[in-house]
């Protein structure tokens, strides 16, 4: 199946010169939708993993139906105040300053094999801080999966030494 005609591609969304890739309309076909969720679960099932990871928002709707289909849990990243137990914390850098990550300190143990699921791969900060959260807990990142991949922005590069799925690349 071809996603990418699935994707709609949405001009000067958020500001002027964005071509902004809306997964709602692969979303919002249950087969479709179904398909990429079930080629990610293909390739959690390969690297055997034990939970999901994804970060808010978008990290969510590709996580949760994929951890699901595992029968394992799915454990949320989330931004600074939002989670309300302990829990751990990772600074990271953003265009024009910083922000938090946090997840719950008990989400994760020592030795499990985790997937981190994510919408899209642009730069790579946002799925970088989820890494070293993971690691900081004592999971092992097995695979890192996403629905597109922009590799104009180079966002592998901080991921090197990971395996990356991406379903579509722009």
């Amino acid at each position: 199946m071809d996603l990418k005609q699935y994707v709609t591609i949405v001009p000067d969304f958020p500001k002027p010169g964005i071509m902004f890739k809306d997964i709602t309309t692969l979303m919002d076909k249950g087969e479709v939708y179904k398909y990429a969720t079930d080629q990610i679960v293909q390739y959690a099932r390969e690297k055997k993993v034990d939970i999901v990871v994804g970060p808010e928002a978008r990290g969510f709707i590709i996580g949760c139906p994929v951890a699901y289909a595992l029968g394992v849990g799915f454990a949320p990243v989330r931004k600074e105040g939002k989670l309300p137990r302990e829990v751990v914390r990772v600074e990271y850098g953003l265009e024009y300053g910083k922000d938090v990550l946090t997840m719950h300190k008990d989400a994760i143990k020592p030795g499990q094999r985790v997937l981190i699921t994510d919408d899209l791969l642009a730069t790579g900060g946002t799925i970088e801080a989820t890494v070293k959260l993971v690691e900081q807990l004592g999971g092992v990142v097995a695979g890192i999966a996403f629905l597109i991949e922009l590799t104009y922005l180079e966002g592998r590069k901080k991921l090197e030494g990971y395996d990356i799925l991406a379903l579509m690349q722009f």
